[in-house]
C-alpha cells in the first residue's frame, strides 16, 4: 500500500497538527507512531535474544543476528528463529509500550513542560507587583498582582511535572508468559525472574512485580492520569487568559503577527484562538481517562477488552504536547495591559476598603464591625460617594478609627496596597519551583 495523502487521514490529529507541523512530527514519530511502536517491538525481541544468548539457550551469533535485524526490521518483516522466544506477544507489546512511554516523557514531554514553566515563571516574576483586582465567582473582590495569578500556575503545573516524571519512569513491562506464572521460562530457565529482570533492564525499565498475560494496569493508569490532570492545568489557564481578553476586561492579550486573521468577517477582532484551541484539545482528550480506568479491568488472567481502546494511548501522550508546544508560544508572547488592569481597578476601588475596615474595627474591638461596614457599602452603592470617605467621617466609628496605625489607615485611603503577601509570595513559589525542578 502506498503513502496516504494528508487529506485522506480520518483522525485531525494526523491532518491538522501532526502531519502538517515538522516540529510536532519530529518530536512524537520516534515515540509514539506505528513505526515507532514496531521498532520498540524490535527493541524487546533483541533484547530478549542477548539474555538468551547468555543463558546458553542460543548462541550470540543468532542474538546478533537479531539485534542487527531489529535495527532495520518492518512490520511487515519476520525475523529469525528465537524471536519471541518463550514470550507471549504482550510480553513484548507491555515492555515496548512502557520503554517508549519512558523516553517520550524523559526526552519529549517533560522538557517541553519544563520550557512552559520556565515561561510562566518568568512571567510571574516581571508582574509579580503588578495590581490587578482579584476575582471570585466572576465578581470582583480583593486586590492581588497578575504575578501572584500566574505563580497559581507556575506551582499547579510544577506539581504535574514531577507527577508525570515520576509514574513515566515507574512504567512496568514484563516477560512472564500467557498467564505471568512463568511457564515457558520455567522450561528451559532456572532462574525465569530474574532473566526477565535483565531483560527489561537493557530497556531501561522494570517488571511488573506480578502479571497476568499483561503487566498491572495500574502503572499505565497512573501515568494518563498524570498526563491529563497536566492537561486540566493548562486548560484551566488557558480560559483565565482568554477571559482577561474579553472586549469589558481586555487585560490581557495574544501577540498577533502583522498578517494574522482574527475574525474572517471582523477585520478588527483579535479572537484568542491559541487559548481556545488548548481548551477544546483538553475537551477532546480529557475524556479519554475513562477508556484507561475502564481498562483497569482485566477478566482472570487476560481478555481482549482493552485490544482497541488501549490503541489510542499515543494519542492522549501527543494531545498534551500539542497543547503545551502552543501555549508556551503564547504565554511568552503575552501582552499585559497595565492601563487596563488600572481600568478595571478602580471600577470597584473604594470597595476594596470594605474587608480590612471591618476586620480592623473588629480587632479594635468594635462590637458588630462586619454589620456597620455592610451598610455603609449600601450606603456607598446608593448614594455614589466613596465608602472610604464614609467610613472615615462616620461619628460611631470614630473611636476605633484612631485606635488605627497610620499603615492601617493608609491600606483604606490606598486599595492598591492591599495586596497581602503577593508579591513575596510569587516570588517564593518561583524560587521554590526552580530549585525543585533543578531549573
Amino acid at each position: 500500500m502506498g503513502s496516504i495523502d494528508l487529506f485522506d487521514t480520518l483522525s485531525p490529529l494526523d491532518f491538522r497538527y501532526y502531519g502538517r507541523s515538522k516540529q510536532a512530527f519530529g518530536a512524537l514519530q520516534p515515540y509514539l507512531s506505528e513505526t515507532a511502536f514496531v521498532r520498540y517491538l524490535a527493541k524487546v525481541e533483541a533484547a530478549l535474544a542477548k539474555v538468551l544468548a547468555k543463558q546458553g539457550i542460543c548462541t550470540e551469533k543468532i542474538a546478533k543476528e537479531i539485534e542487527k535485524a531489529s535495527q532495520r526490521v518492518t512490520a511487515e518483516e519476520v525475523a529469525k528463529p528465537y524471536v519471541h522466544f518463550t514470550a507471549t506477544s504482550h510480553d513484548i507489546i507491555c515492555s515496548a509500550d512502557a520503554a517508549r512511554f519512558k523516553d517520550f516523557t524523559n526526552a519529549v514531554l517533560v522538557p517541553l513542560l519544563i520550557q512552559l514553566e520556565k515561561t510562566l515563571i518568568l512571567s510571574a516574576r516581571r508582574e509579580k507587583s503588578t495590581p490587578q483586582i482579584g476575582r471570585t465567582h466572576g465578581q470582583h473582590a480583593e486586590p492581588i498582582t497578575f504575578g501572584f495569578a500566574i505563580a497559581h500556575y507556575v506551582s499547579r503545573l510544577g506539581k504535574r511535572i514531577l507527577e508525570i516524571k515520576e509514574t513515566g519512569n515507574n512504567l512496568r513491562g514484563k516477560l512472564a508468559g500467557a498467564v505471568g506464572a512463568y511457564n515457558a521460562s520455567s522450561l528451559l530457565i532456572k532462574e525465569p525472574e530474574l532473566f526477565e529482570q535483565e531483560v527489561l533492564a537493557q530497556l531501561g525499565i522494570k517488571p511488573s512485580p506480578i502479571s497476568t498475560q499483561v503487566v498491572e494496569a495500574e502503572y499505565l493508569t497512573d501515568y494518563c492520569h498524570a498526563i491529563v490532570s497536566c492537561f486540566g492545568v493548562l486548560a484551566n489557564l488557558a480560559d483565565d487568559m482568554r477571559h482577561l481578553q474579553r472586549s469589558e476586561i481586555q487585560e490581557v492579550a495574544e501577540a498577533f503577527g502583522e498578517k494574522q486573521v482574527g475574525s474572517s468577517t471582523m477585520p478588527h477582532k483579535r479572537n484568542p484562538i491559541n487559548f481556545e484551541n488548548v481548551k477544546s484539545m483538553w475537551k477532546t482528550f480529557m475524556p479519554r481517562m475513562t477508556s484507561v480506568y475502564l481498562d483497569q479491568i482485566c477478566e482472570h488472567q487476560r481478555d481482549l477488552t482493552n485490544s482497541a481502546s488501549s490503541r489510542f494511548v499515543p494519542e492522549l501522550l501527543a494531545g498534551l504536547y500539542l497543547a503545551t508546544l502552543r501555549m508556551d508560544k503564547v504565554m511568552s508572547k503575552l501582552v499585559v495591559d497595565k492601563a487596563a488592569l488600572k481600568k478595571n481597578f478602580e471600577q470597584n476601588k473604594e470597595m476594596i476598603a470594605a474587608e480590612p475596615a471591618y476586620i480592623l474595627l473588629a480587632a479594635h474591638q468594635h462590637p458588630d464591625a462586619h454589620e456597620a461596614i455592610r451598610e455603609l457599602t449600601l450606603k456607598a452603592q446608593s448614594s455614589g460617594k466613596p465608602l472610604t470617605k464614609l467610613i472615615l467621617e462616620d461619628k460611631k466609628l470614630a473611636p476605633y478609627l484612631k485606635k488605627f496605625t497610620k499603615q492601617q489607615l493608609g491600606l483604606l485611603r490606598n486599595p492598591e496596597l492591599y495586596i497581602g503577601k503577593s508579591e513575596q509570595k510569587t516570588e517564593s513559589v518561583c524560587k521554590d519551583w526552580e530549585e525543585a525542578l533543578e531549573l
